[in-house]
């Protein structure tokens, strides 16, 4: 069954860069961007995150909550963020079983060759936990900006 909007997110736990273990059932009654990203320190990924970092305050204006997950281990993690002065939370998935839960894991291409890799995709999760909007094709510069529109358009429909 794939996952659907108006359902529950997938639930999970991960640990964040300093090894703390973070579930998303920690932000129930907040909303939630949840990031999938192939892969700490390259050109689209640092784009992206650095456009949440950028729009961060307006996202926690709102009471919304970023996390972003890769396969990468809590040391690359902490590099990321330090490099970038990334202001929220990065969620280690090293077996990308939560991007496979999420759907966010298949088949990519790179200079010809074909492989299995974390696909750069985006779940907004509404306050009660599930799922508001998916977005499955994600171009990194201009997302974060789209998000915070988008979002406040469903937190005006939300009630």
């Amino acid at each position: 069954m794939s996952i659907q909007i108006g359902f529950p997110a997938p639930t999970f736990t991960l640990n964040d860069a300093r090894g703390e273990p973070i579930s998303l059932s920690d932000f129930l009654g907040q909303w939630v961007i949840l990031y999938f990203y192939p892969k700490d320190n390259t050109p689209g990924c640092n784009k992206e995150a650095c456009g949440f970092r950028d729009r961060y305050d307006a996202f926690t204006a709102q009471n919304i909550k970023v996390l972003g997950v890769s396969p990468d281990g809590e040391l690359s993690h902490q590099k990321f963020i330090r490099k970038f002065d990334l202001p929220f939370t990065l969620l280690c998935d090293p077996d990308a079983t939560v991007a496979k839960a999420y759907e966010s894991y298949g088949p990519k291409q790179f200079m010809g060759k074909s492989y299995e890799g974390v696909l750069r995709q985006t779940f907004v999760i509404d306050p009660k936990g599930n799922l508001a909007k998916i977005y499955r094709k994600v171009k990194p510069e201009p997302h974060a900006q789209e998000l915070l529109g988008d979002i406040a358009e469903l937190m005006g429909t939300a009630g």
